[in-house]
């Protein structure tokens, strides 16, 4: 069952990647998650940089509570982040999961923080 969810999932993240690109103007914010943690990256894809990044699972992140509230929290993290680099603009990339839960989360955080998308 898992091999059937990774490969829908990648099937979902190609077609998503297809029509979704990050310029230096206006970079893609990445989300991965994993059972234990959830990742944010701010990548220009031109370049081919990472410019920002926050995780769950840093050293810088102090959050508590349960998976839901941690994702907001790192939404508000990378926002904080990418407003100190000069960046208010970005696309949102969900990396073929679905915009419900720990994704929704993140990205509802990160546009409390400031973020722009």
């Amino acid at each position: 069952m898992a091999g059937q969810k990774a490969s829908r999932r990648e099937r979902i993240k190609k077609g998503i990647r297809k029509n979704l690109a990050g310029t230096s103007e206006r970079p893609r914010l990445s989300v991965f998650r994993s059972n234990k943690g959830i990742y944010a990256q701010i990548i220009d894809d031109n370049a081919g940089k990472t410019l920002v990044a926050a995780s769950s699972l840093s050293k810088e992140f102090v959050a508590s509570g349960n998976k839901v509230e941690q994702s907001k929290a790192v939404g508000k993290l990378v926002a904080e982040k990418a407003l100190a680099a000069g960046i208010n603009k970005v696309v949102f990339d969900r990396n073929g999961y679905l915009y419900h839960g720990r994704i929704k989360s993140l990205a509802e955080g990160a546009r409390e923080g400031g973020l722009d998308f």
